[in-house]
């Protein structure tokens, strides 16, 4: 059961849906004076989930939600802390209601600490890990890596190992727990070979200077001649030898790979020589040659790319297209199986299914404590 949220909760209930996990979305009441921000066939975080409608303002559906509650192996919210507890739906009533109950809270910042309660997205807390300063030109602010790496990555991906892995204890102790998941300690936590590296010596706190933050010449992107781009990440020695040789540079005296001093002078080399040459043109040079070289797509090309078509990485449904599930497995493969749901289009099919009478869905109905889209 997902509590109806935004951003990261929705994105790992939509991760173990797409796994085939049941996940029953608790969604507001809609109103009808008030079109979804996103049409639901767009809303790719709730494919594959059914939507239940209830207004938790109201006692009835409280009861009503800790009633299903002994059906459901987990339960999902991603709100400040202590707004679930207003509700009447705080862990301690839910785990009562089911003792082997995963209850998985998805925040910024954390449950406690000083800023608990503070307002937050993406880059606030990339901001606060470290993370969000090492990214960059060093000659202009931090730039926001999309909201990939804290909202997804720290928080969506750590709250989705965290429900499985209490998934698999419960089948020993019998009994449930609380996951604190915050995006804070997700991204952190991604952060730590950069720490290390830090504390080594081996890491420049100066922007673009180091090897996998553009500062390496044969690590980062090269314009192309007609305006396009193409990424290399040409690290080892071999695949180093290899752009060399790509480049037409094999045969010169040049510095030694990881001599830091040369690296802006080997840049501007690089950049100058793939100015010669279109992206198709370089790609069509590099394919075989282990020297690390990838155009840099615009989502449209990325979804045309043979790679990606041969591999079937997307796929059409419900009438639009969408990443296909990862991972993959051979045994039981991830599927596609429903659309994103409009608020409440399941409530009376969910309700039923998960044990309500004809009778109490009624009068849940009647009362506007449910509603059926």
């Amino acid at each position: 059961m997902e509590l109806g949220a935004i951003g990261p909760a929705p994105f790992a209930g939509a991760l173990l849906a797409d796994l085939g996990a049941d996940v029953v979305r608790i969604d507001r009441i809609p109103r009808a004076d008030t079109p979804p921000d996103l049409p639901s066939r767009f809303d790719f975080y709730n494919r594959n989930k059914r939507s239940i409608a209830l207004d938790l303002k109201q006692p009835s559906a409280v009861r009503t939600l800790l009633q299903l509650l002994p059906r459901a192996n987990a339960f999902v919210e991603g709100f400040r802390p202590g707004v679930v507890e207003r509700l009447g739906l705080g862990p301690q009533v839910c785990l009562q209601a089911n003792p082997r109950l995963i209850y998985g809270r998805m925040t910024g910042w954390g449950q406690d600490g000083p800023l608990a309660q503070e307002a937050g997205h993406d880059i606030n807390y990339l901001a606060m890990s470290g993370a969000l300063y090492c990214i960059g030109g060093a000659d202009r602010p931090p730039p926001p890596p999309l909201n990939l790496v804290a909202d997804l990555g720290g928080g969506a991906l750590y709250l989705a190992v965290g429900i499985l892995s209490a998934a698999f204890e419960v089948q020993s102790s019998g009994r449930g727990q609380v996951i604190d998941a915050a995006m804070l300690d997700g991204v952190t936590n991604l952060m730590s070979a950069f720490q290390a590296f830090s504390q080594l010596g081996s890491w420049s706190a100066e922007r673009n200077s180091n090897v996998v933050d553009g500062g390496a010449p044969y690590y980062g992107t090269y314009e192309t001649r007609d305006g396009k781009f193409v990424a290399v990440g040409a690290m080892e020695p071999q695949f180093y030898d290899a752009l060399l040789r790509a480049l037409g540079l094999a045969n010169e005296s040049l510095p030694s790979q990881n001599e830091r001093n040369a690296w802006p002078k080997m840049r501007e080399r690089f950049a100058a020589i793939f100015r010669m040459r279109t992206r198709a043109e370089w790609i069509e040079a590099t394919a075989g040659r282990d020297a690390c070289i990838s155009p840099v797509l615009t989502i449209d090309e990325a979804a045309r790319h043979p790679h990606m078509q041969t591999r079937a990485v997307y796929a059409q449904f419900d009438g639009v297209q969408h990443p296909n599930p990862a991972p993959r497995f051979d045994r039981t493969p991830a599927t596609l199986r429903r659309p994103a749901p409009a608020a409440g289009q399941h409530s009376r099919e969910v309700l039923s299914e998960w044990g309500l009478s004809g009778v109490d869905i009624a009068a849940l109905e009647m009362s506007k404590a449910m509603v059926q889209s």
